[in-house]
């Protein structure tokens, strides 16, 4: 689930709106641990484009 999850965000990456939303729906789907490496990768790939909707999403980690 977590590449598939990854998959989708790479695709979607070009729309604000999709990406907030994918973002979250992967995240119903995930383990707490397999949260923590999503959220670290979408930090290295989207921190430039989308750190304030990777926050939120992940906001419940903290």
């Amino acid at each position: 689930m977590l590449e598939y999850s990854k998959t989708i965000l790479q695709k979607v990456s070009f729309s604000r709106e999709l990406f907030r939303k994918e973002l979250f729906k992967s995240l119903t789907g995930l383990k707490n641990e397999e949260a923590v490496v999503l959220q670290v990768w979408c930090l290295l790939m989207f921190k430039d484009q989308y750190s304030d909707i990777i926050r939120d999403a992940f906001s419940y980690l903290a």
